[in-house]
């Protein structure tokens, strides 16, 4: 692994460094998206090479696996980039849920201090318990007249489709 990191070039060191546990702790959200960005493109440029160079080899040597075997610095630095993706992508996590739930505790106190007291009205002494015994409640509307229309002109449309379907 050592290796491999070093024959990267300058700029992909510090990337993959930039990813590094203690370098990711001080970055806020904005700035680990950013990084997320850079380190996903990086991967997939060399996903792509992979790919495209396993393809090219293929023919050359008569089996995809013997292209693979060829192919092994590119799948290496796919694999280093792969893991610091993980690395940024789990400190993006953590950042993002830390920040939802400061928002929502910012949003619960400001709807509680918008909220009207009821406590300070002073004028009863407690609550005031309403007893009723209530009466069931029925369909009333199933008695009046224009729903009785309503359902016998419903049912003799239904009557005069089957009749039409009946002819046929």
């Amino acid at each position: 692994m050592s290796k491999l990191l070093n024959s990267l070039s300058e700029d992909e060191y510090v990337l993959i460094r930039g990813t590094k546990k203690a370098r990711m702790a001080d970055l806020d959200e904005e700035a680990l998206i950013r990084l997320h960005t850079r380190v996903r493109r990086a991967r997939n440029k060399f996903v792509k090479l992979y790919r495209r160079s396993g393809a090219a080899k293929v023919e050359a040597k008569g089996a995809r696996g013997a292209g693979k075997s060829a192919n092994t610095y590119n799948a290496d630095k796919a694999e280093v980039f792969e893991s610091a993706l993980s690395r940024v992508s789990r400190q993006l996590a953590t950042a993002s849920k830390h920040n939802a739930r400061k928002l929502k505790a910012e949003r619960l106190a400001r709807a509680r201090k918008d909220a009207p007291s009821f406590s300070d009205n002073g004028a009863g002494a407690g609550k005031v318990q309403v007893r009723s015994a209530g009466k069931a409640r029925t369909d009333a509307t199933r008695e009046s007249p224009g729903r009785k229309k309503f359902e016998a002109s419903s049912i003799a449309a239904g009557a005069r489709r089957q009749a039409a379907k009946d002819e046929r």
